[in-house]
Order: structure tokens, then C-alpha cells, then sequence
């Protein structure tokens, strides 16, 4: 197990953010790197063990996670950073300000979504954050996929699969897209503008690119059929 204060190249490990929220799906599992450490906000322990991760570092203040999950963590040698239930912050955003207080620089979330529609609209807010600035990341909220876009970064999909760009917490300006239906070319997306919502992939090496400002690329059903588990009911 990776020690995250003590390893002399953690800053060269990709690390995992287990968060809390509904259920993930199973074919997650399938889509997440290998060799990564692993650090769980609260319940985000369930989540990782759902999906057979082994947590390395627990975070929170630990009133959602199961008494037999935070055992279990604890039992396979968890490092556990326990905060008080009355804080400023939620248990997501400890675990990214550990991700980067332990030299982390690229960094999965995985869950976050569902449950209630605030911590939804926080999670994304705190994604696209200037405090989340020296992290490469993105997230798996369910099945989707979603790409914190600070340069530039690359939209793996399916020829028609849809993508939607949205500005964070002021303009995002020089927005340039490439190997999508709708084209961008320098654009301004402001916050709130529904310009960038519902393009579509055409080409394996489609990105997305900008200037100044931050965004975030929405993929809402990123996992391929081979990944994903059946949805008999749609999405």
C-alpha cells in the first residue's frame, strides 16, 4: 500500500477520489486506471470497495460511510483523517485539498453524483474551483464523464456521442473545438450560455481547447456498452 506522506514518488502516482452519492455503476470499474492511489470521502469508502479498491487514505467526518466499511478501511490499513461533522468544507473538498497537500497532480472523482441536487451543483462548482487549479482532473458522476478544461484536453467517444462545454465561474474565452458536428472557433462561452450544450463527437481525436478561463466537458454517457452495466429504463 502506497503511504501518501512518506513515498518519495507520490507526485509521479495518479490518485482516485471516491466520493459519496448514489451507487456507481459497475462498469466504472472498467474505466478507471489500475495503479492509483486511493483516497475516499466518507461514504466514497463503500463506493471503493464496491468497485474492489483497497482505500489508502479516508477522509471526512464519516456520519454517511457504514460502521462495516470504515472498519473495513481502517482494518486494511488506511491512513484516517478525521474532521468535525460542523465544518467549512464538504468531505469532497478535503479529499482534493489532501490530493494536493500530498504532491497529487492528476486526479479521478469517482462518484458525487445523485442523492441531493445541492451537492450535485457544488461538486461541479468545486471541480472547475481556483483551489482545484494545480489538479488535472475529471470525474465519473454515474455514467457520465466529466473533464475539468483548463488548456486543453482530449474527448475520447463514439462517433455521435454527445458532449456539452460549459463555462465556470466567469467566461471562458478562446474556446476552439476540434472533431465535433458544431465548431467553435475562438469563441466566449459565458456562464449560463447554452452555446456549448449538446455537440456531438465525429472524430477519434476530437478536444477541446482555450485561452483564459475554465470548463467543464459533460459526457453523459461516456461508459461504452461493454463497460456499462444494462439500464433496462433509460437514463
Amino acid at each position: 500500500m502506497v503511504d501518501a506522506t512518506e513515498s518519495p514518488d507520490v507526485r509521479s502516482v495518479r490518485a482516485l477520489v471516491f466520493a459519496g452519492g448514489d451507487a456507481l455503476p459497475p462498469g466504472v470499474a472498467h474505466v478507471l486506471p489500475e495503479h492509483a492511489l486511493v483516497l475516499a470521502a466518507d461514504s466514497g469508502i463503500d463506493h471503493a470497495h464496491a468497485l474492489g479498491r483497497r482505500v489508502d487514505v479516508a477522509i471526512g467526518d464519516f456520519d454517511s460511510v457504514t460502521p462495516d466499511g470504515l472498519e473495513r478501511a481502517e482494518r486494511e490499513g488506511a491512513r484516517i483523517e478525521r474532521h468535525p461533522t460542523d465544518k467549512d468544507a464538504t468531505d469532497l473538498d478535503l479529499a482534493l485539498a489532501a490530493a494536493v497537500a500530498h504532491g497529487i497532480r492528476r486526479v479521478t472523482v469517482v462518484g458525487g453524483h445523485g442523492g441531493r441536487l445541492d451537492h450535485l451543483l457544488g461538486n461541479l462548482a468545486l471541480l472547475a474551483a481556483p483551489t482545484s487549479a494545480r489538479l488535472e482532473l475529471d470525474a465519473w458522476m454515474g455514467s457520465a464523464h466529466v473533464t475539468v478544461v483548463r488548456t486543453r484536453a482530449a474527448l475520447a467517444g463514439t462517433a455521435g456521442s454527445i458532449v456539452s462545454l460549459f463555462a465556470m465561474h466567469g467566461p471562458a474565452r478562446g474556446v476552439t473545438t476540434h472533431g465535433l458536428r458544431f465548431p467553435l472557433h475562438d469563441a466566449v462561452l459565458e456562464p449560463g450560455s447554452t452555446l456549448g450544450l449538446s455537440n456531438e463527437v465525429v472524430a477519434t481525436d476530437a478536444a477541446v481547447a482555450l485561452t483564459t478561463g475554465v470548463l467543464l466537458a459533460v459526457q453523459p454517457d461516456a461508459l461504452s456498452p461493454t463497460d456499462a452495466p444494462s439500464h433496462p429504463g433509460g437514463h
